[in-house]
């Protein structure tokens, strides 16, 4: 399988990856002008609706109508009528879209525990969001009509009271530009900011996960749970009578205490976590299992198309240890190679088939992956230039 030339071409204007990691991520806003040349918008605003509509889609509905926020969670039977100024975010498109997870694929000169979703945003002339801030690095790319961004450089994050959004009860803009179609513009954590359309238009938000350590430690703890196991029960054969029963005693908290201290944890532990934690899909996301094949017909498609790793499933890896969507599997040496290229690249054409299902523990392997819909088979799909 050849090298994954999509990091190579991050669309940074004139930086390379590697200046723009040192120079901006996670340090100060970039505007790129025409970093997508020509860009189209690789979903229509009826393809959009759609997918509002849908309960398996994260779909929320902005407006701003005299003087006042309001925001409603889909699914939406329709989109509003111009009485208002109104945007309708819809998370995830990337899920749904191959054009569009084609163009998060672009980012990847980031780890994929890095990469969340694409959030595509719809807006009429006026409408907004709001001023607020984000917790996590996002790149704003224009795909459709004209935005107005501003940022502010403040430090003063306090939000308004009694609003449903996470607007801030004070900004002050300190630089102003107008996006159009293939500009982009990069905000890191707490940077404050407003977009306004100028006219109809779509801002596609390519965002990164950046969950608390507070989130991590305790879904570690959670799973912890599940492997630790403490030998004996708290025992008292000493008692003696109380005058305080309520008071908490000095032996109870010293045998716990012990008992506590005796929970220990490994660097595999850690990486078994990590692994199945970042790989683990979202709530909402669910797959449908395709018609059932046997091996040897899997293998004959597979041969024909190709494979393709869903765009819902999240596969990762570390030395023979492959997590995808929550689950772990180690794999011989031999098969290593071969699937960490498929998890890098997210697919595997004909000839990269031919060559890996030769072995028959990658062929039982990415079979049962078939079968429960993780990978899909080959198929064209409109990559963003």
């Amino acid at each position: 399988m050849a090298a994954v030339t999509r990091r190579n071409n991050p669309n940074l204007g004139s930086l390379s990856a590697r200046r723009f990691l040192q120079d901006y991520w996670q340090k100060k806003p970039l505007l790129i002008r025409r970093a997508f040349g020509n860009f189209e918008p690789l979903v229509s605003l009826t393809e959009l609706a759609a997918l509002a509509r849908r309960d398996d889609v994260e779909a929320r509905l902005v407006t701003f109508f005299e003087g006042r926020w309001g925001v409603r969670d889909g699914p939406f039977a329709r989109l509003p009528a111009r009485r208002s100024d109104w945007t309708l975010l819809v998370q995830g498109v990337n899920l749904y879209v191959p054009a569009v997870d084609a163009l998060l694929q672009r980012f990847a000169f980031l780890p994929y525990t890095r990469l969340d979703d694409i959030m595509v945003s719809y807006a009429v002339e006026g409408g907004s969001v709001g001023p607020h801030f984000d917790s996590y690095d996002v790149f704003l790319l224009q795909a459709e009509g004209r935005r107005r961004w501003r940022i502010g450089s403040q430090k003063d994050l306090e939000l308004e009271d009694d609003v449903p959004l996470k607007i801030l009860r004070r900004f002050a803009a300190t630089e102003e530009w107008v996006l159009e179609p293939g500009d982009m513009l990069y905000l890191p954590p707490h940077i404050a900011h407003e977009g306004v359309a100028l006219e109809p238009g779509m801002t596609y938000s390519i965002g990164f996960r950046a969950p608390s350590f507070t989130e991590i430690a305790r879904e570690f703890l959670f799973s912890m749970a599940e492997t630790t196991s403490l030998e004996g029960r708290y025992q008292d054969a000493s008692r003696k009578p109380v005058a305080r029963p309520a008071r908490l005693e000095r032996e109870l908290l010293r045998q716990v205490g012990a008992q506590l201290g005796r929970i220990r944890w490994s660097p595999k532990d850690v990486e078994h976590f990590v692994g199945r934690y970042f790989s683990e899909p979202k709530a909402h996301v669910y797959f449908e299992p395709p018609a059932h094949r046997t091996r040897e017909r899997f293998g004959a498609l597979a041969l024909r198309h190709g494979l393709i790793v869903d765009p819902r499933t999240r596969l990762l890896y570390r030395d023979r240890d492959f997590y995808i969507n929550g689950e772990c599997v180690r794999v011989s040496k031999s098969a290593h190679d071969w699937l960490a290229t498929l998890a890098d690249q997210r697919r595997a054409n004909r000839a990269a088939c031919r060559a890996g299902l030769l072995q028959d523990e990658l062929l039982t392997l990415l079979h049962e992956w078939y079968e429960a819909g993780w990978i899909i088979k080959g198929e064209s799909t409109r990559v963003a230039q």
